[in-house]
């Protein structure tokens, strides 16, 4: 992996960081808000009902449980959130099931396999971009279309954020910084995983 010659700053000059942290026991939709989490190297979450080497969405458990588990942890931008309120929707960390909840990356336009280094142990490979569905609007009507958008030549654009897979596990703790080791060229655009 090449390591990004740069660091990610936010519009404040900061560095790129986390700014809250959720899991959930549960399948619920929503995720409860921590200080910290536990990442498990090639699980996920701890704590977390996404937690596994296998599959834990329920939709592709239906379909195929032995898959492997490419959604072990999710990530937004809280950049979105701010986007979402100019659009009518009040939304906050954890509400639309994220595990992270970062400030400062574009996470939407890293390429797939970027290694996102997060405090001084956890390493995440970015998979794919998490397909939004169907429940977002019974979550808040009208969410659904608000995360979508048309872009070039008519192309979906889904900015519900991104999934990963942990490969080095550990402690990770709100405010911790978040640099980036981009994978070996051509870069391979995110898709839905």
């Amino acid at each position: 992996m090449n390591q990004n010659p740069f660091r990610i700053f936010n519009k404040a000059s900061k560095i790129a960081c986390i700014i809250a942290l959720s899991k959930s026991r549960s399948h619920s939709f929503s995720k409860q808000n921590c200080d910290s989490l536990i990442l498990l190297r090639g699980k996920g979450v701890e704590g977390d009902a996404h937690c596994g080497e296998k599959v834990k969405h329920r939709s592709r458990v239906a379909k195929n449980p032995d898959q492997p588990n490419l959604r072990q942890v999710h990530l937004i931008h809280s950049e979105l959130f701010e986007e979402l309120k100019e659009k009518g929707f009040d939304l906050k960390p954890g509400d639309i099931g994220e595990n992270i909840c970062t400030q400062g990356i574009d996470l939407l336009t890293l390429p797939k396999d970027t290694i996102l280094n997060i405090g001084p142990l956890v390493k995440i490979r970015i998979t794919g971009l998490r397909n939004p569905c169907y429940q977002l609007d019974g979550f808040k009507k009208g969410l659904m279309n608000a995360v979508l958008e048309e872009g070039e030549k008519g192309k979906l654009i889904r900015k519900s954020g991104i999934m990963g897979i942990v490969l080095e596990g550990g402690k990770i703790n709100i405010g911790d910084g978040i640099t980036t080791d981009l994978p070996k060229k051509p870069f391979i655009e995110l898709e839905r995983v």
